[in-house]
């Protein structure tokens, strides 16, 4: 059982400071949950507070049907990977795995047991006899996480573990450690995974569910399929997804028997679906940049609006096309084929671009909550 409950958890310093406010929190048993927010969120103060090393303020902290406020870090059935890995480096490969093992007097055969079977999962059983300066980052990486999956504990904390890898690295090593939670999950080895992140492709590929923070608070907790279509609030729009959503101040102003939207000097229709009842006067509005398109759509729902180019980045298979709505800036995400007169026009020269306004997103202009 490696449920983890946080129930109205606070970090307050001596100073004063009020890092983490009331987080409440269910991460199922099994979970791979994915704390991402901005640097400064108190994300790590979270991740550091749930594994011992950082005291907690208020609230209760329950692992696996007990509150562990009170108990020692190596009393609470976790194990945690560091940013920077911490092995020790006058250590082999297989020393630094048994380590943790022999200091707690586990049988020599149950430590090469575990230490062997944790090597074969990783696919780092040739490595067993190298010292951590002959290792690769990804190498090293792995045999921090093979620490950690030797100890058997309820729960796993990841803390920015692949922060220090090059791109085409993470990117791999993060199918390497979704694969892996889902082995130990099928085998029946309770694999409970808290893991932190600000790179929120990261949180949107690897988590099953996240938790996105702010200040210490938390924003929204949802799968990643939800968060990235249905944005609690504006901050949760902008920060998830890549490019950003474009979300700028506009006007709900009534218009006949209707009410259109106003932004970057266009008066826009916007469908009765995405109109909150009765709501007139400021607004955010946000929309994706998948969702403006350099052709209209055939489903007859994009409306064409007169801008002005910036400049166009070419991404292979897409292209994103940077411009000017008046004068807020925008990002369009467009297929490479459909971009062809938008690669030739100059800077600062007009064009033309359709907004599918029936993915457009209405936030409060004060609080940022999203409307309708």
């Amino acid at each position: 059982m490696a449920q983890l409950s946080l129930k109205k958890i606070e970090k307050v310093y001596p100073n004063g400071f009020k890092a983490v406010h009331g987080v409440d929190l269910d991460i199922r048993d099994g979970e791979f949950m994915v704390l991402v927010g901005p640097s400064g969120c108190a994300k790590s103060t979270l991740l550091r507070m749930i594994a011992g090393l950082e005291s907690i303020s208020g609230g209760e902290l329950w692992i696996g049907g007990r509150v562990v406020n009170a108990l020692a870090a190596k009393q609470r059935g976790i194990a945690m990977v560091f940013q920077n890995y911490a092995l020790y480096p006058h250590m082999k490969v297989y020393d630094n795995l048994a380590f943790g093992l022999r200091l707690a007097g586990t049988p020599k055969a149950e430590v090469d047991q575990r230490v062997r079977h944790a090597a074969k999962l990783l696919e780092m059983e040739t490595l067993l006899d190298r010292y951590p300066k002959q290792l690769s980052g990804g190498q090293a990486q792995r045999v921090a996480v093979g620490r950690a999956i030797v100890k058997k504990p309820d729960v796993f904390l990841f803390d920015e573990p692949l922060s220090n890898l090059d791109a085409k690295l993470r990117a791999s090593m993060r199918v390497r450690l979704t694969e892996l939670h889902r082995t130990l999950r099928d085998a029946g080895q309770p694999a409970t995974v808290v893991y932190v992140t600000h790179d929120q492709t990261e949180a949107m590929t690897m988590g099953e569910r996240i938790c996105v923070l702010k200040d210490g608070v938390i924003q929204q907790v949802d799968t990643p399929t939800a968060l990235y279509s249905r944005p609690a609030n504006a901050f949760v729009g902008g920060f998830i997804g890549s490019p950003e959503m474009n979300i700028h101040e506009a006007a709900l102003v009534s218009a006949g028997d209707g009410v259109v939207l106003q932004l970057g000097g266009q008066t826009l229709p916007l469908p009765a679906a995405r109109l909150p009842a009765g709501q007139t006067g400021a607004v955010r509005v946000g929309l994706r940049p998948e969702h403006i398109s350099a052709k209209p759509r055939p489903q007859g729902d994009s409306h064409p609006v007169p801008a002005r180019l910036r400049f166009v980045e070419h991404m292979g298979s897409e292209v994103y096309v940077h411009f000017d709505l008046g004068t807020l800036p925008m990002t369009a995400r467009v297929p490479a084929e459909e971009a062809g007169e938008l690669a030739e026009t100059g800077r600062g020269e007009a064009c033309t671009l359709h907004l599918q306004l029936r993915r457009a997103h209405l936030f409060d202009a004060v609080s940022g909550v999203a409307l309708g």
